[in-house]
């Protein structure tokens, strides 16, 4: 749940649609839900780009006016969390840069595992850095004197960067969407009216109305120009690898979204009825923690033939809990936002389905607050396995010592939230609950196999020590 772990970015792209500044406000608000702490927008006319971001919620960025004054056919936007580099404007995107090739914007989700050390390189031959967000590293790639000369500066940069990058990168005559050889976050492609649309999720295309074409593959680069749409791959065969974040799958991405070949809201189904299958209990009804912990829930009833029923009630107005910076502000968020219907606990022994445990301060909370409305026993079953190690490829979960399994056995885990039963599932239920194959998708934070080495110690702020 919010307050432990924490979204990263949402893009949006469209290019050759008379609306498209528009439309690209309309498909950030679909992934509003991927980064709440600033968003962009940076269109083309076809011979120089505009942009405008700022911090806050997409409605708050954006006036009409603002919208009118960036109308364009092509465009692309960001709604960012951070996850490198602190929360302020100079890190909002799109990046914006001009260089000996002319302007470019890039709009960024991932982490760059090797992006402090070629920043250190970089910096080192006088080059001068205006943000610490990671993503700026790619445009002094394309920027070098030595690559400007390449055919293909893009694309030479895409062989430089390693770790996770679901890029959009605007010129004022083009639009490219790229994706890393893992394949760690999603981005698929979409067509409205002859115009050709881009997102990291499938629900901002259902948004717009357009229609979902692919995925874009990892080890991809997609550009689109007045000349048309072409696809190239910018690595070796040998250096595709998929591994897509399962992470996705049991939290971040909308249920409504279609990532990496399944639908998110099919597959929670399908984590719930495992879980009704590997922890059941006898109980008398069913809740979930919204929003992420819904989907589950019904399959965890379906199997188990438990009642659903709604416990607790959200407050879609309070402000994410993880912007409060406190154990104590944290856990007076948690009670702000989740308000708990009591007769539908009272008297009753209560299985509660969430996501996932990071610290365990929300699920502790919780478990208080079930207890002061009068739920006889509390069962918890959460839809991941254990988190024992952190992520490098765009989320910002807290560190191993402060990741709770990191440190805990499960039983020990049960007594601290003071829960009389807790189910996990495993990395094997996860995978038999996609369609692909379960060694293309990443699971570091629950078995510690990074897919990409990781270079050097990185966190959220380590490009702001250089």
């Amino acid at each position: 749940m919010e307050g432990e772990k924490k979204e990263y970015c949402g893009l949006f792209g469209i290019f050759g649609h008379p609306d498209a500044v528009h439309l690209t406000y309309m498909g950030l608000y679909a992934l509003q839900h991927r980064g709440q702490e600033s968003a962009g927008i940076c269109s083309s006319d076809g011979r120089t780009l505009q942009h405008h971001r700022g911090m806050g919620l997409v409605g708050k960025v954006f006036t009409p006016e603002i919208l009118e004054e960036l109308k364009n056919p092509a465009a692309i936007g960001h709604v960012r969390y951070s996850t490198t580099g602190s929360s302020n404007v100079n890190n909002a995107q799109p990046l914006v840069v001009s260089y000996a090739r002319g302007q470019v914007a890039i709009a960024h989700n991932g982490n760059l595992v090797n992006g402090a050390s070629l920043r250190r390189d970089y910096e080192a031959h006088g080059s001068i850095f205006q943000t610490t967000s990671d993503s700026e590293v790619i445009a002094h790639i394309m920027a070098k004197p030595s690559h400007i000369e390449k055919d293909n500066p893009i694309q030479h940069c895409l062989n430089h960067i390693k770790g996770a990058y679901s890029l959009l990168i605007q010129t004022p005559k083009a639009l490219v969407a790229a994706r890393d050889p893992q394949g760690f976050r999603p981005l698929c492609m979409g067509e409205l009216e002859g115009a050709t649309v881009f997102a990291s999720e499938s629900c901002a295309l259902d948004l717009v109305g357009a229609r979902f074409v692919r995925e874009i593959e990892p080890g991809e680069a997609v550009t689109v120009t007045s000349d048309g749409v072409t696809a190239m791959r910018f690595c070796e065969s040998a250096e595709i690898a998929p591994a897509h974040c399962i992470f996705e799958h049991i939290y971040f991405s909308r249920p409504d979204s279609r990532i990496f070949g399944d639908t998110v809201h099919e597959t929670r189904k399908k984590l719930g009825r495992l879980l009704a299958q590997r922890h059941p209990v006898d109980a008398d009804v069913v809740i979930s923690i919204p929003d992420s912990g819904n989907s589950a829930a019904v399959g965890f009833s379906e199997e188990s033939g438990i009642p659903l029923d709604r416990g607790f009630i959200k407050n879609n107005y309070v402000g994410r809990t993880f912007i409060q910076p406190f154990q104590g502000q944290r856990d007076a968020s948690v009670r702000i936002k989740l308000n708990v219907v009591q007769d539908v606990i009272r008297g009753k022994r209560v299985v509660v389905v969430d996501d996932s445990i990071v610290r365990g301060t929300t699920q502790k909370a919780i478990s208080k607050i079930l207890k002061a409305a009068g739920a006889t026993e509390r069962h918890l079953r959460i839809t991941s396995p254990p988190h024992v190690s952190p992520c490098y490829y765009g989320i910002d979960f807290p560190t191993a010592d402060e990741l709770i399994a990191a440190n805990n056995s499960v039983e020990e885990i049960r007594r601290h939230l003071n829960v009389d039963s807790l189910g996990y599932l495993t990395v094997e239920d996860l995978h038999a609950s996609v369609s692909r194959p379960g060694n293309h998708y990443c699971s570091a934070c629950f078995d510690g196999n990074y897919p990409v080495p990781i270079d050097g110690k990185l966190d959220k702020y380590v490009m702001e020590r250089y």
